[in-house]
């Protein structure tokens, strides 16, 4: 069983940058394509960005296309979610989510039910 920790939320002006952190304990994140996913007050649970166990693909929401960038260090047992340029909209509580499925489509992968961990979530604040 793998355990999920994000950490690198806060409060920032819109236009600044931060970088999320998911760290696990239990297993290596080697073997898992991980997600990140946002949910702000009231609404649904959205997809942010994907990548695949190998690091070679990556998926991201429309949105943040070209603002944000996933990456993973299996050494660390870490996943990472840089988020430059930020807006007021980008406003939620961010989590991340291990998934062992070894089909990883980005289809697949903006599907929250196809997580099987999660973190507890980070909130990210973007004020204008």
């Amino acid at each position: 069983q793998v355990q999920l920790v994000e950490s690198g939320g806060g409060l920032v002006q819109a236009g600044d940058s931060l970088r999320l952190s998911c760290s696990a304990s239990g297993r290596t994140l080697s073997s898992y394509g991980m997600g990140w996913f946002r949910q702000s007050p009231g609404q649904e649970r959205e997809f942010v960005a994907a990548i695949t166990l190998s690091g070679g693909s990556k998926y991201y929401t429309n949105s943040v296309e070209g603002r944000f960038a996933v990456s993973r260090d299996d050494a660390e047992n870490t996943v990472y979610l840089e988020m430059n340029s930020l807006k007021p909209v980008d406003t939620a509580v961010y989590y991340c989510a291990a998934s062992q499925s070894l089909y990883f489509s980005h289809n697949y992968a903006s599907r929250p039910g196809n997580y099987a961990h999660w973190g507890q979530g980070t909130q990210v604040t973007v004020s204008s």
